[in-house]
């Protein structure tokens, strides 16, 4: 495997801890480059109780909405993010723009 001359066992230590955390945390690896130290992780939207938050909000008399308006801009897109290691060897993470966002 052919290496650049920014990657060296600490970089690739720390991006390989970065893509761990991210895995634990629902992403999933679907682009990696082993030459190019990149990933690109994906973790997909999830589905919200609808019927659920507007009982809350009825019984909280609409104060619940805020907690449920935030839910739904969260967790309602696909997120794609990047992470990768720099030509200055600085560990990096960047969203991905994608048509499904």
């Amino acid at each position: 495997m052919e290496t650049y001359q920014f990657v060296n066992e600490k970089n690739i230590e720390q991006f390989n801890q970065m893509i761990s955390a991210k895995t634990r945390n629902g992403f999933v690896i679907t682009e990696h480059n082993d030459k190019l130290p990149y990933v690109v992780l994906s973790k997909e939207k999830k589905a919200i109780n609808h019927s659920l938050h507007l009982f809350l909000t009825c019984i909280t008399f609409g104060l619940w909405s805020i907690v449920w308006i935030y839910l739904i801009i969260t967790l309602s897109r696909k997120k794609n993010i990047l992470v990768a290691i720099d030509e200055d060897g600085n560990l990096f993470e960047d969203k991905c723009l994608s048509k499904e966002n």
